[in-house]
C-alpha cells in the first residue's frame, strides 16, 4: 500500500506525456513500449491491473486457427507470428502444447479437410511448432483414453501455446515492467472525465477509489484502454470514434484435472463452436460459451453451467460425469469485439475476430484501442508507440526488446546460485514445476531478492498457502512491489490461488490469514472478512 500511495502522490505532482486509462493487457503493454522509449507514462486503472477481461481468458496463446473457416488468412498469420514471438521471448511463460481435436460423425468437415486446414495454418506459423497428425479413431483412444470415441470419425492433432501460469499474471508483468522503466502506474484509480486546456493538453479528473479522495493527472496524451469501457470512457470525455464494440460473453469451470495429459482436449460443441478442455496445474479449465450480451458486466448462469458440463460429459467418457459440485472455481469474462460504426449492431457476432484497432483522434491528442487478445499484445504495444509519435511525441528507440524475459547471462547466473541452494530439488505440489524455475518465471530478475531471503532463511522456501503455490520467499516481495490493495487482487491475479483451491478450502487456511497479516497489516481481518462475504455472496 505504500507503494500505491506515493504513486497516486506522483500522479498528482507529475505532468505525464502520456497517460493510460485501462489496466487491462492493452494498456500494460502501451504503458511498457512507450516507457521504454522514454515517455513520461502514467497508467490507471477503476479495479485492479487485468481485474476484468484479461483476467478471464482461457489462458491459450494461439494464432486462431478457428479464423481459418472464416479465410481471414492474413488475420491467422499475423496471430500466428504473435504467438511465435511470446514463444520466442518468454520461453518460462509461454509454452507450446498439444491440441488433441475429435471429429464427429456428420460434422461439416471430413477430417481430411480438416488435416489439410491445420497443415496450412502450421505454414502460416512459420513451422515453429511440431507438425500437425491425422488421427485414427483407434489412434485417439491410444492417446486419451478418457476421448468417448463412439460418435467418432477420426481427428487431428496439431501445436499452439499457452501461458503456463494465468493470464492476469502475465498482464500485471507488463506492468511491473512499465514502473521499472519509470511508468506511475496505480490502481483503484478511475477516470471521471477529462478535458483540455487551451494548450491541448488534457486534464483527467480523478478519484482513488479506496479513500475516496478526488484529484487532477495532467497529461500531453490520453490513451483510452479501458477494454470492455472503452465506449463508456469516450462518450464521457465527449470523443467520436469511427468503431465501437459489440460483446460475447465467454465462460469457464475449473474442475479437478481431469486427464494426465498435458495436452488441450478440443471439441466442437452442439452449436458448432470450439470447445476445450485445457489443463491448469492441477485442475481442468473447460469452455468456452459465445453468448451476446450487451452489458459487459456478466455472471455465470445456470444455462452456462449446463452447456459447458454437458458438452464436457457427453465428449469424455468419465469414470463420472462431472456435476456442479465438481466446480471448484468460475471465469465468466465479455470479448469486446471491434465493429466498425457501418456495420450494424445485428452483425453475425459468431463470426466476428478478435482483431484489434488502434484508432487516433489527431486534433484532440486522443488514442482508443478497441478488441484484441492476448497473443497479439506486443503489436498493440508498438502501434500505440507508433501512434503516440503520429500525435507530436518525441521517442527514442529502445535499447534492447522493451519486452521478454532477460538475456542468457542473468538466467544463467540466476539458475546456477538456485541450484547451489537447492531450489532445483524443490517442486510445486500442484505441478512438477522446479521451485527454481517458479521464481524465475513469475519475477525474473527480482526472483534474486528471494534467493537472497532463501540464503539467510531456508525455512523461506516452504509453501505459505498449502496447495497454493506461493512460497514464504515471495510474500514480502508481493508486499512492497506489487501494488495489492485486497485479498482478491492476490488470490486471483498474482496469483492463480482462487482457481486451485475451494473457496471452503481458502477459509480454513492458516497460511492465507498470515498472508493476510503480511499484505494488510491492521486491516488483515477486515480485508479476509470483506473477501470471504464478497465471495460467499456471488
Amino acid at each position: 500500500m505504500e507503494l500505491r500511495k506515493r504513486n497516486i502522490e506522483q500522479l498528482t505532482s507529475t505532468e505525464f506525456d502520456v497517460l493510460i486509462v485501462g489496466g487491462g493487457i492493452n494498456g500494460a503493454v502501451s504503458a511498457a513500449a512507450l516507457a521504454a522509449r522514454g515517455a513520461r507514462v502514467g497508467l490507471i486503472d477503476c479495479r485492479d491491473f487485468a481485474g476484468f477481461t484479461s483476467q478471464q481468458s482461457s489462458n491459450l496463446v494461439w494464432g486462431g486457427i478457428k479464423y481459418m473457416e472464416s479465410y481471414e488468412f492474413g488475420l491467422v498469420a499475423g496471430l500466428c507470428k504473435s504467438r511465435n514471438e511470446l514463444l520466442r521471448s518468454f520461453p518460462s511463460t509461454v509454452k507450446e502444447i498439444r491440441f488433441l481435436t475429435t471429429i464427429s460423425k456428420g460434422f461439416r468437415y471430413h477430417p481430411l479437410f480438416m488435416i489439410a486446414g491445420s497443415w496450412l495454418y502450421w505454414l502460416f506459423g512459420r513451422g515453429k511448432t511440431r507438425i500437425p497428425k491425422l488421427l485414427s479413431t483407434a489412434e485417439i483412444a491410444d492417446r486419451e483414453p478418457l476421448i468417448n470415441i463412439e460418435d467418432s470419425r477420426g481427428g487431428i492433432e496439431y501445436s499452439d501455446a499457452y501461458l503456463y501460469d494465468n493470464d492476469a499474471r502475465f498482464v500485471f508483468n507488463f506492468v511491473r515492467n512499465a514502473m521499472d522503466k519509470g511508468c506511475i502506474a496505480a490502481n483503484y484509480v478511475k477516470s471521471l472525465g477529462a478535458s483540455r486546456d487551451n494548450s491541448g493538453n488534457w486534464t483527467t479528473e480523478a478519484k482513488d477509489e479506496i479513500s475516496g479522495e478526488s484529484f487532477t493527472i495532467k497529461s500531453k496524451i490520453l490513451i483510452n484502454a479501458a477494454g470492455a469501457f472503452v465506449d463508456q470512457h469516450n462518450a464521457q470525455v465527449g470523443i467520436e470514434t469511427e468503431y465501437h464494440h459489440l460483446f460475447s460473453k465467454g465462460i469457464h469451470l475449473i474442475v479437478p484435472r481431469i486427464s494426465s495429459k498435458n495436452r488441450v482436449l478440443a471439441f466442437f460443441a452442439n452449436d458448432g463452436r470450439l470447445f476445450f478442455a485445457i489443463p491448469m496445474g492441477n485442475r481442468t479449465c473447460i469452455g468456452t460459451t459465445d453468448t451476446r450480451v450487451d452489458d459487459p458486466v456478466t455472471q455465470v448462469t445456470d444455462e452456462d453451467r449446463e452447456f459447458v458440463l454437458s458438452n464436457i460429459n457427453a465428449r469424455l467418457s468419465l469414470p463420472t460425469p462431472l456435476t456442479r459440485h465438481d466446480v471448484i472455481a468460475e471465469r465468466c469474462g465479455v470479448r469486446p469485439l471491434a465493429i466498425n460504426n457501418g456495420q450494424t449492431n445485428e452483425t453475425d457476432f459468431l463470426q466476428l475476430s478478435r482483431k484489434h484497432i488502434v484508432e487516433s483522434s489527431l486534433e484532440q491528442g486522443y488514442i482508443s484501442i478497441f478488441g484484441g487478445k492476448l497473443t497479439d499484445c506486443l503489436n498493440v504495444g508498438d502501434e500505440v508507440c507508433e501512434a503516440v509519435s503520429k500525435l507530436g511525441l518525441s521517442l527514442r528507440k529502445p535499447q534492447q526488446k522493451w519486452y521478454g524475459e532477460p538475456g542468457n547471462t542473468d538466467r544463467l547466473a540466476y539458475f546456477q546460485r538456485a541450484r547451489q541452494l537447492g531450489l532445483d530439488k524443490i517442486t510445486a505440489t500442484d505441478t512438477e514445476e522446479k521451485l527454481s524455475q517458479r521464481l524465475w518465471r513469475r519475477y525474473a530478475l527480482q526472483a534474486n531478492k528471494m534467493l537472497d531471503a532463501i540464503e539467510n532463511d531456508p525455512s523461506l522456501s516452504e509453501p505459505l498457502i498449502e496447495d497454493g503455490g506461493i512460497r514464504r520467499c515471495e510474500i514480502d516481495y508481493l508486499v512492497n512491489n506489487e501494488l495489492i490493495v485486497k485479498l482478491d487482487d492476490f488470490l486471483r491475479r498474482r496469483s492463480k490461488i482462487e482457481l486451485l483451491m475451494s473457496c471452503a478450502e481458502l477459509k480454513k487456511s492458516q497460511g492465507l490469514y498470515e498472508a493476510c497479516e503480511k499484505l494488510f497489516g491492521e486491516q488483515a481481518k477486515s480485508r479476509f472478512d470483506e473477501y470471504f462475504k464478497e465471495t460467499e455472496g456471488s
